[in-house]
């Protein structure tokens, strides 16, 4: 690769800001498929500018976690979590000098690879998937990134850096592991991802515990008397309360939530900035050879998070109406899978076309990867229409 010693200069300039330990791009495992140096562009920047010019990032505007989409406007998105997550991600790798550009594309590219009706539809294609492999959303993200996205001419996929696939993965199992050749190492022998791959997995912690608090809290489906009994709740409510008794109850929880939030970040600051203090990490390889997760919470505050969670999968996940819902789209997914799989000429012809290809050389499996891919790249209300479409004998 030719480039010249500014250029040099404009790709590292904020490098010598970050810690020796964070992720260096002059010590990074490089793409799938070399590329000449950005001008201009970091290589961290431009794996974030290929994401978010991604298909699959735009359709996550449509997919939802807890609420299906069509059930109101002012509910989370994947795409709207997404972005938070790399908000706070990026506000604690600038306090601990880690790489701020690669954990935002970590951020923005983890949920890539989710079902529509977030885990229920997850649930429900890992169902359908049990005797093709499985079907887990970390691993599609990174088939996403890998193999799926089509927009450039000289590979498939993204080509992003080994240390954002690496941020996208951050489950697999041992027998998964096995096939992923260096990326799938950590897993085999139980150690570290990079640092920001770390925080980029306890920013989302932190973002979907919080917003699915709001969202529940808005839907009616929990209510501010039952969070007394969580404390980091309700001593952030009762502070907020005294200092400001005329406000509406709304805008008092809406203040407590961002107090948890800088609460939790704080502790994941102080937390984790000591824990590097007393280590001693000279560079990523450093980092990659722990056992433990060295981005953490302090223990008390992680009895508090791990209060508030239990609290939302005993009240809002587990609630009545979020079940109901999670049947109907179950359902939705399961006789999607089973038409597409048993009549591919069903789905468009680029899946159509897959399927076929995939059939002759890997049998049912292959067959039924794609339309594994069809479904999970689907939105909440395309699923919907496709059902209908598929199901309800008055529409031709």
């Amino acid at each position: 690769m030719n480039t010249s010693s500014s250029n040099l200069h404009q790709i590292n300039h904020g490098q010598e800001s970050l810690a020796p330990y964070a992720a260096h791009e002059d010590l990074s495992s490089g793409r799938l498929y070399p590329e000449e140096i950005a001008e201009y562009r970091s290589m961290y920047q431009r794996d974030r500018e290929r994401i978010i010019h991604s298909a699959a990032f735009r359709r996550l505007e449509y997919k939802t976690q807890v609420f299906v989409n069509h059930e109101g406007d002012l509910f989370r998105t994947r795409l709207t979590h997404s972005i938070e997550v790399a908000q706070i991600a990026r506000a604690i790798a600038r306090a601990l000098k880690l790489n701020e550009d690669l954990c935002e594309a970590i951020s923005l590219a983890h949920d890539l690879g989710h079902t529509p009706f977030g885990h229920a539809g997850q649930d429900a294609l890992n169902d359908c998937m049990r005797e093709h492999g499985g079907f887990e959303h970390n691993l599609q993200s990174l088939r996403i990134v890998d193999k799926l996205e089509l927009k450039y001419p000289n590979f498939s996929g993204l080509n992003l850096t080994f240390e954002t696939r690496e941020g996208i993965l951050k489950h697999c199992s041992r027998k998964n592991a096995d096939k992923l050749g260096q990326l799938g190492e950590r897993f085999i022998n139980r150690t570290q991802p990079s640092l920001e791959a770390q925080l980029a997995n306890i920013a989302d912690q932190i973002a979907y515990n919080n917003h699915d608090l709001d969202d529940g809290l808005r839907a009616g489906l929990i209510h501010v008397q039952q969070l007394t009994e969580v404390e980091l709740f309700s001593s952030n409510f009762a502070r907020v309360s005294s200092a400001y008794p005329q406000l509406s109850e709304r805008r008092k929880i809406y203040e407590s939530i961002r107090s948890i939030i800088n609460e939790l970040v704080n502790d994941l600051i102080s937390q984790s900035a000591d824990s590097l203090k007393n280590m001693s990490l000279t560079t990523i390889h450093d980092v990659r050879n722990e056992t433990n997760s060295i981005i953490r919470f302090s223990d008390t505050m992680h009895s508090k998070n791990s209060e508030l969670k239990s609290f939302l999968n005993k009240n809002l996940y587990q609630h009545y109406k979020v079940h109901r819902m999670s049947q109907k789209a179950k359902k939705i997914i399961l006789d999607l899978y089973k038409s597409f799989y048993n009549d591919i000429k069903l789905m468009p012809s680029e899946y159509q076309e897959s399927a076929t290809n995939s059939q002759i050389l890997k049998g049912d499996k292959g067959r039924a990867r794609i339309v594994a891919d069809y479904i999970a790249g689907m939105t909440d209300r395309y699923a919907i229409a496709e059902h209908e479409r598929i199901f309800n004998a008055k529409i031709i």
